[in-house]
C-alpha cells in the first residue's frame, strides 16, 4: 500500500502546487497533506481525501463524495474527510477550487485555535452551572463548543446526564449562533428540535447515538 500511496502523493502535489509548498506528514496511518503548513488532505492506502469544516461538508456531501473511515483500535470512526474519486480527479479545476476550500477553511480553524478561546460563560445561556457540565464532558472553552456544535457537545453532555432535555440542545444552540434560547432563528430552532426528537426515538428504542469524534480531524 506504500507504493500506491506513494503515486498519489507525488500526483496530488503536482495537482496542488499552486496552493503554496505542498508537503506531507504521517497522520492516521497514512499521509497528511500540508499547504504552507496547513493539512488540508489526507492520503489512505492510495486515495485522497479533502479535509471538511462544518461549513464545507455540505458542499462535500452534494457532490457525492463519502466519509473516510478510520479503524482505531479496531472500532470504526467517521472522519472529517471526504474521498476524492476518479471522476473528481478528471475536473482538475473543480478539485483545485474544493481543496483551496479545504485549506482557506483549515487555516481559518487553526487561527482561532491560536486566538484567546474564551470563557464559556460569556456566551449566552451558559451559566457556571453550564459551564461546569461542559467542563465534565472535555468542553472547555468557545473554541471548543464552536468546533463541537450543538448537537455532538449535547451528546457528550447526555453521556454525563442522561436526563437533559429539549432546553440545553436550545441553549447550546443558541449560545453558538449568538441568541437565548427563545429567541433562536426560526429554521435553527425547528433543525435542533427535529434532531432532538430523533436521538430521543432512537434512545427509546435503546440505541444511543454514536459521537463522531471530531478531534481525530
Amino acid at each position: 500500500m506504500k507504493g500506491i500511496s506513494t503515486g498519489r502523493i507525488m500526483q496530488a502535489k503536482a495537482c496542488f502546487s499552486e496552493l503554496g509548498c505542498i508537503t506531507t506528514r504521517s497522520q492516521f496511518g497514512g499521509y497528511g497533506l500540508l499547504a504552507e503548513g496547513v493539512m488540508f488532505a489526507v492520503i489512505s492506502d492510495g486515495e485522497l481525501y479533502l479535509r471538511a469544516t462544518a461549513s464545507l461538508e455540505p458542499a462535500f456531501r452534494a457532490r457525492g463524495m463519502v466519509n473516510m473511515i478510520y479503524f482505531k483500535r479496531g472500532v470504526p470512526i467517521t472522519m472529517r474527510y471526504y474521498l476524492v474519486d476518479e471522476s473528481l480527479w478528471r475536473t482538475r479545476n473543480e478539485l483545485i477550487s474544493l481543496a483551496w476550500q479545504a485549506v482557506r477553511e483549515a487555516r481559518k480553524e487553526q487561527q482561532m485555535k491560536t486566538s484567546s478561546p474564551g470563557r464559556l460563560k460569556t456566551l449566552p445561556n451558559i451559566d457556571i452551572n453550564m459551564e461546569r457540565l461542559l467542563w465534565r464532558a472535555g468542553i472547555r472553552n468557545v473554541y471548543d463548543l464552536r468546533l463541537h456544535g450543538a448537537k455532538r457537545s449535547y451528546l457528550r453532555l447526555l453521556q454525563q446526564q442522561n436526563t437533559l432535555g429539549l432546553r440545553v440542545l436550545l441553549s447550546l444552540g443558541g449560545a453558538i449562533a449568538g441568541y437565548h434560547h427563545a429567541a433562536l432563528p426560526g429554521e435553527l430552532r425547528c433543525e435542533l428540535i427535529q434532531w432532538f426528537e430523533h436521538v430521543m426515538a432512537m434512545r427509546s428504542h435503546g440505541h444511543e447515538p454514536v459521537i463522531q469524534d471530531r478531534s481525530m480531524a
